[in-house]
């Protein structure tokens, strides 16, 4: 019996993957919370469900983009009322590790299997198509999803059982948004050195402090007057949450994401969690009473 799909969760990331997933043969049904949402996918042809109940009926692979834990959970409890034995939850959420695997135990009471397959990189690159998945799954539910996960993304890797994708995930999000916070700083006091923005980032490209925040994000957002959130300031500070408490818990110290938190909370109460997360170097910059660094347009 051939699958059928349904995708829950059409935010920024979500938008595009399903759009990705729909326009390369995987006929979806979709609902978000909020209509409006629906609307991008419905109009290329996906058909729209007025509940979670709903998708789970008529669905045997449905794919989840979700906020939080709380979401997630409350998602699954509602598949799980309706999904048959057999068919799958692919959550892509960056969730609180324990929580799925919570979600993974709800449904496995029912016969029903789970993925866990985050994601990384931004939503340019889900709109492109051109998301890394980070998958923990049995083997055989690795092959089942796989095709999809390569319509929405040119980069699938299979972390391990279920668990090892969001655990993944959370330890690429910790680098991640701590490089982006360390880049700002280090700019910042560029910018009182009174250094050119340019020559510095020729200089911090060419040596061992060169990395991806640098070169693209920070480069293709914020310096370049750019703050809309790809993944926003908020997101930030609730993945670097995740990555504390899991430590925490692990009775690991994490001193550089305590204090990252910190900082990107400090943004978000200063009005900039809404912004793309790169735009912690203009929260910096106004603390400090500086002008925030811009490359040159053009």
């Amino acid at each position: 019996m051939r699958d059928t799909y349904g995708f829950i969760g059409l935010g920024r990331m979500g938008r595009g993957m399903a759009t990705n997933m729909h326009r390369k043969g995987f006929a979806l049904t979709v609902y978000d919370v909020m209509p409006h949402a629906l609307v991008p996918v419905t109009q290329l042809g996906a058909k729209a469900a007025t509940s979670v109940a709903d998708i789970g009926e008529i669905s045997s692979l449905v794919f989840t983009m979700l906020p939080n834990s709380p979401q997630v959970h409350d998602v699954a409890e509602a598949l799980a009322g309706t999904m048959k034995p057999g068919s799958l939850v692919i959550d892509m959420s960056t969730i609180d590790p324990a929580a799925s695997d919570q979600v993974a135990a709800l449904l496995a009471e029912k016969g029903i299997g789970f993925v866990d397959a985050p994601v990384g990189r931004l939503a340019e690159h889900a709109d492109r198509g051109e998301c890394l998945f980070m998958v923990g799954a049995r083997p055989t539910d690795f092959a089942r999803v796989k095709p999809m996960l390569d319509a929405m993304g040119t980069t699938v890797i299979h972390c391990g059982d279920v668990g090892t994708g969001i655990r993944t995930k959370i330890v690429n999000n910790y680098v991640t948004i701590s490089l982006c916070l360390l880049n700002s700083e280090a700019l910042m006091l560029m910018q009182r050195f009174g250094l050119d923005l340019t020559t510095t980032m020729d200089v911090l490209n060419g040596t061992t402090a060169n990395n991806g925040q640098l070169n693209l994000n920070l480069a293709r957002k914020v310096l370049r007057d750019d703050t809309v959130p790809g993944f926003s300031i908020d997101l930030a500070h609730k993945d670097l949450g995740l990555a504390v408490q899991s430590a925490h818990e692990l009775k690991l110290p994490l001193s550089v994401g305590v204090a990252a938190r910190e900082t990107f909370n400090l943004a978000r109460a200063a009005g900039f969690g809404t912004k793309d997360f790169s735009a912690v170097l203009d929260h910096l910059c106004q603390q400090a009473g500086i002008a925030p660094p811009r490359l040159p347009k053009g």
